[in-house]
């Protein structure tokens, strides 16, 4: 390998890195929903899939039935990371161009 493919090599890594930050920054503040229940619980992820809220609808709170409401808060949850983790693979994948991230590179940590 030349040195000039090396620098263009070294170029695209460094424009993949960038984009790949400003994503990330970006994920921070993109909001994912997903309900449960036919819509009896909410919850809401952001787009790293941290829990930012979960709401529920007071028609489901049976203190005789404690579990159901668990589950149904469990299946929200669940769906809602779900779904903001294939949203940031997609887009990864996207930046990359179809590159494997994270890409292995032979010689390299």
């Amino acid at each position: 390998m030349d040195m000039k493919n090396l620098q263009e090599i070294m170029k695209v890594g460094q424009e993949l890195q960038s984009k790949m930050a400003q994503l990330e920054g970006s994920l921070s503040e993109r909001e994912v929903s997903a309900s449960s229940g036919g819509g009896m619980v909410t919850a809401t992820v952001d787009g790293k899939g941290r829990l930012k809220s979960v709401k529920v609808d007071p028609t489901v709170v049976d203190p005789a039935d404690v579990e159901m409401l668990e589950d149904l808060v469990l299946a929200a949850v669940s769906e809602a990371q779900a779904k903001a983790q294939t949203e940031m693979e997609s887009e990864m994948q996207g930046l990359a161009g179809g590159l494997p991230i994270p890409m292995n590179i032979p010689g390299m940590p």
